[in-house]
This record gives C-alpha cells, sequence and structure tokens, in this order.
C-alpha cells in the first residue's frame, strides 16, 4: 500500500530547498550562513556514503581556501590522524596519502582508508606545499578515543627522547595494562567487575605528571617542541578518558557515550587553544562527524535518555560561533559490516520509511538540495514537529531497520542546515574485497542457497 504524502510538507520543503548542481557555487549559501563562525561541524547519515565523504570535501576545501579554516578534525584516533597531519603538512616519513593513512588499522578501516578521503588529501597536501613558508598549514587531527595502547607508545616515544627517566616512571605506570595483550575492552570488563585493578590513578597520575613538567619538555631541544609536547599530552590525556571510556562501557551506554563526546568536545577546544596561540587570532576548526554526534542531542531522543553529543557542547560553548550541519539520503548503497569486526560489504540501503524526514525530502521532488535550516522559515516550521530520522554507522542491519536505524528528532532544532541526496553510493575502500564488489544479492534471491 502506498504511504500517504504530506503534500503540504514536500511543498514548503522544495520551495525553501536550494539545489545542488554540482557547480562551483552550490555552497555559497552556506558559507553566508557560516560567516565568521569558528567551528563548522559537517555530519553523515552513515560512515560509508561516498557522497557524504565527497561534499564534505567540497565545502571543506572552500572553508580552508576562502574562509581561512585551518583544520579538520575528524572522527578518528588522535594518534593514526596524526601521521596524516605531519605528511599534509610535509612532515614526517610518509611519502604519499595512502601510506599516511595507514595507521588505520583498526575496524571500521574503511571510514579513512577510502578513495574519497585519499583524494581530498592529496588536495590538502598539494594546498600546503604551495603555501608561502611564513603561512601556517592547514592540519588533519582525531576527535576519538579508541587508541588506548597506540596513544600509551606515543606517550612513552615522546617521553624518551625529552626525559628518559620519566619514560621510565610512565612505562611503569602503564603496566598496567600488560595483562590484557593490547585488548582494551578485555581491560574494561575486568575492572568494571573488579576481577582485576583499575588503571585509574596509574593513567590520572602520568597525564598530570607531564602537565606539571610541560614547560621543561617545551623548552628541550627537540624539532617544534611545543608541537611535540602538545601531540604527547594529547596522547596521555586520550589514554586517561580511554581507560575510564573502556571501564564504564559494560555499565550501561549513556554513561560511555557521554565520556566519549566529551573527550571530543574537550580535544576540539585544546586544538582550538592549541593552534590560536601566537596566532593573533583564534583558529577556525572544521569537523566532519556522524550527524549523531555533530547534531544537537537536546532536539532528538538520545537527549531524553539522558545523552549529550559534540554538537550540543559545542553550541553550549560557542554559541552561534558553532554550525552544525547534518546530512541525509533516502536511499541507495553504502559500505558497511553486518557484524562487529565483520568485513566491509556493499549493501543497499532502503528506501526511507513512510514519514521520515527523509521520506518527506524525497517527496519534496529535489534529488540534491541544501536547506538552510534558519532562514528558511517556511520550511522550518513545517519540520518543526518530532520525526524519525536514520542513521546508520559502521553496521547497518536493513532487517531491523526501525529499530537498528532510527530515532526520533527535531531537525530544525538539531542542526541549522542539512543537506539532502536522494541516492547515495557506497563509498570505496582502498582495500575493496571481491565480496564488496560484488554488492548483495537481490531481496529475491533465495534465502536457503
Amino acid at each position: 500500500m502506498a504511504s500517504h504524502v504530506d503534500s503540504r510538507l514536500a511543498n514548503a520543503i522544495a520551495a525553501s530547498a536550494l539545489p545542488l548542481e554540482g557547480s562551483a557555487y552550490d555552497y555559497d549559501p552556506l558559507l553566508e550562513l557560516v560567516g565568521d563562525a569558528r567551528f563548522v561541524l559537517l555530519g553523515e547519515a552513515s560512515h560509508g556514503s561516498h557522497e557524504f565523504y565527497r561534499e564534505r570535501a567540497r565545502i571543506t576545501q572552500r572553508l580552508i581556501t576562502e574562509l581561512g579554516f585551518g583544520a579538520v578534525a575528524v572522527e578518528a584516533d588522535w594518534p593514526d590522524a596524526y601521521r596524516v597531519n605531519r605528511y599534509v603538512r610535509g612532515q614526517g616519513a610518509d611519502r604519499s596519502s595512502e601510506a599516511a593513512l595507514a595507521g588505520f588499522k583498526r575496524f571500521p578501516t574503511w571510514m579513512w582508508r577510502n578513495a574519497e578521503v585519499l583524494e581530498f588529501l592529496d588536495w590538502l597536501h598539494d594546498w600546503n606545499r604551495r603555501l608561502p613558508p611564513s603561512q601556517a598549514r592547514t592540519g588533519f587531527y582525531g576527535l576519538d578515543l579508541y587508541s588506548l595502547f597506540t596513544s600509551i607508545t606515543e606517550v612513552l616515544r615522546y617521553l624518551e627522547q625529552v626525559d628518559p627517566h620519566a619514560a621510565q616512571q610512565a612505562r611503569a605506570r602503564y603496566a598496567c595494562f600488560d595483562h590484557y595483550g593490547g585488548d582494551s575492552q578485555r581491560y574494561g570488563y575486568g575492572a568494571s567487575l573488579n576481577l582485576s585493578a583499575s588503571c585509574e590513578d596509574a593513567v590520572v597520575a602520568q597525564l598530570r605528571q607531564m602537565q606539571g613538567r610541560a614547560f621543561d619538555y617545551v623548552r628541550q631541544e627537540v624539532a617544534d617542541g611545543a608541537e611535540a609536547y602538545f601531540h604527547a599530552q594529547q596522547n596521555a590525556r586520550l589514554v586517561m578518558h580511554a581507560e575510564e571510556y573502556y571501564r564504564t562501557m559494560f555499565r550501561g551506554r549513556v554513561s560511555s557515550w557521554n565520556l566519549r563526546d566529551r573527550h571530543m568536545a574537550d580535544t576540539l577546544e585544546a586544538l582550538s587553544q592549541h593552534l590560536s596561540h601566537g596566532g593573533g587570532k583564534p583558529a577556525r576548526i572544521v569537523v566532519w562527524e556522524h550527524n549523531s554526534h555533530i547534531g544537537d542531542a537536546r532536539a532528538t531522543d538520545m537527549g531524553e535518555h539522558g545523552e549529550w553529543t559534540l554538537g550540543q557542547l559545542a553550541r553550549e560553548a560557542y554559541a552561534d560561533e558553532a554550525v552544525l550541519v547534518g546530512f541525509t539520503t533516502h536511499h541507495g548503497t553504502v559500505t558497511a559490516a553486518s557484524d562487529w569486526d565483520a568485513p566491509a560489504e556493499r549493501k543497499r540501503v532502503r528506501p526511507a520509511l513512510a514519514g521520515s524526514i527523509e521520506d518527506a525530502f524525497h517527496h519534496s521532488g529535489v534529488p540534491r538540495f541544501l536547506l538552510p535550516l534558519r532562514t528558511a522559515k517556511a520550511a522550518a516550521q513545517a519540520l518543526a514537529g518530532r520525526r524519525l530520522e536514520r542513521a546508520i554507522g559502521v553496521i547497518y542491519r536493513p532487517q531491523t531497520e526501525r529499530h537498528s536505524h532510527y530515532l526520533y528528532a527535531r531537525l530544525p532544532q538539531q542542526f541549522d542546515a542539512v543537506l539532502h541526496f536522494d541516492e547515495t553510493h557506497a563509498v570505496q575502500p582502498l582495500e575493496a574485497s571481491a565480496g564488496w564488489h560484488a554488492g548483495e544479492a537481490p531481496e529475491t534471491f533465495p534465502e536457503g542457497i
């Protein structure tokens, strides 16, 4: 049976939608909306859609070249992204963007090891290379906290250079994790159930010691002492937050989710302060994360359950200096797994559920558009109610579509603008398997075969 179409809503959206034609001027209205804002948070409705990656890159290139944004901060771990940062700024040993992405070994590798990210990093490296020596290079940074053991290695490597005695002390403190074979979740399970000792005191003490010696360390005769210390300090802080995250993840979703997004907000603020130091003006940063992080949780049922998000925290900290931009799609294909740590697959995205935000966008008849919710008053008013909104992460389970991939949201309060692409296509992993290239069998394919 055909679903009921709210023609009033569809017409209001169509009247306010700004079609995206693929021209150089598509995002002029978005840049006008950004204005003097210091933070632009660009979302995605999945972690595996080509159009989301491509259009974020197009917008980011304009923010860098026209508005002077100096950093891209992404939903990735600090040490892996910092290796990319060194490459795009003309430092480090890597000789290509693909080599610089080699640090992304943890599932889901396709999130950053994909063709669209590779193309953007090639562009960013070339942009930085052509800048005059006196101009700051645009960096690439990670905001996430999953890299507990990699970050420990980075802290120890730094201390061995600047303070070998402190490195011995740090190694003794971090030895608390040695029994877990590099398995963060195993540590969290044991510590949360009091089956093994918590490493909390050790990681807090390590960060405090490094902070207490910051002045001496920055003065060390190592290349770019302030930058090297900042990188090490961020890793030490990540270890502290990751220890708490894994220790709480078995106690409930809300506490671990909030710890993660608070860490990302704290990292964004630390990065802003670091890049603003001595520059004469505040740093401007582009953020790439999932809609579920960059949207304002207070406008969704996530907020009703006690969860907060990076987008909410950014609005609370920076008010109108933070611009939140969501992305949506109605149907197509996506790169995702069926389970955690499972191979990447090219899956079909089912048409959005009737009554959802994506369904309303589909019935507007505009296949690709920008909707500036701050200024499109008629559309914002028509969308003011609570509606279903789809969110596909690294796992996509269409068999449980409604339960697994939808939340309720009030779109005009969740985002300042939204980009809709009615049909999207799977992002191509750099190591695409034969299974990914084959894609899914049609839904009519006999299940017993």
